[in-house]
């Protein structure tokens, strides 16, 4: 096993488990606020990872693992279950709840820079020779326990890069990305009513999944730069 597929496996395909389950706990906890319960019926207001699993186990685990050990990296999706016509009725309550999601995603990029950064002022954490996206920072040489501290490190790192990809990709404004949804937040009611249902065809859902990709080498290098930039002003140049 390389230790690219290890480093995927033990710590990539967990936190993006951790990750996805977050994700679609908060659209679920959103539309039961806001009066959909429909993925509360379903078991998806929960962190426990198994009813997000049962609802999407090809995209929550299959494609997950075989990512993580034939590319080295882990990719794949999950959905919460919605009532359309509930939708349709409230678009700006299912707009939020389209923003939740990505929102859940933002706390936990914030809560892991919030504890590198604090590694860091405490000197438990060291800025490495070279970043890269599972290693933005090491436990401090010499340090009691150190081992534990650098398996802490990678995982932080880990969960600051993922989440902060989760967030800004599923923010893009195409379909079936929650961004296209969230959009609709600027529009009229009558007018997101119409965007949605556009949205919601096989046709601009194929036509936005080709978009996002392309969009997202664009998206993933500027933003581990500024991830970067934030943690160490100024240190490392790209």
């Amino acid at each position: 096993m390389s230790p690219q597929v290890f480093e995927a496996l033990v710590f990539w395909f967990p936190a993006f488990l951790f990750s996805v389950t977050v994700h679609e706990a908060a659209h679920a906890w959103a539309a039961l606020r806001g009066g959909d319960p429909t993925a509360y019926h379903g078991g998806q207001v929960s962190l426990n990872p198994l009813p997000h699993i049962r609802r999407s186990p090809v995209g929550m685990l299959v494609v997950p693992l075989i990512t993580s050990l034939t590319q080295g990296w882990t990719m794949g999706w999950a959905s919460a279950p919605y009532d359309p016509a509930w939708a349709e009725r409230y678009p700006r309550r299912a707009a939020w709840m389209a923003a939740a999601g990505p929102a859940g995603n933002l706390v936990l990029a914030a809560l892991a820079f919030m504890l590198l950064f604090a590694g860091l002022a405490s000197g438990v954490f060291v800025p490495p020779a070279a970043v890269h996206f599972g290693h933005l920072a090491e436990a401090a040489p010499g340090l009691a326990a150190g081992v534990a501290w650098s398996v802490v490190a990678k995982l932080l790192s880990v969960l600051l890069v993922l989440n902060s990809i989760l967030f800004a990709f599923n923010l893009l404004p195409a379909p079936p990305l929650d961004g296209a949804v969230v959009f609709t937040l600027a529009l009229p009611e009558d007018a997101a009513r119409r965007f949605r249902k556009l949205a919601s065809s096989q046709a601009a859902g194929l036509i936005g999944i080709m978009v996002a990709w392309k969009a997202f080498p664009f998206l993933v290098n500027p933003l581990f730069r500024l991830l970067v930039g934030l943690l160490y002003p100024g240190q490392y140049s790209f």
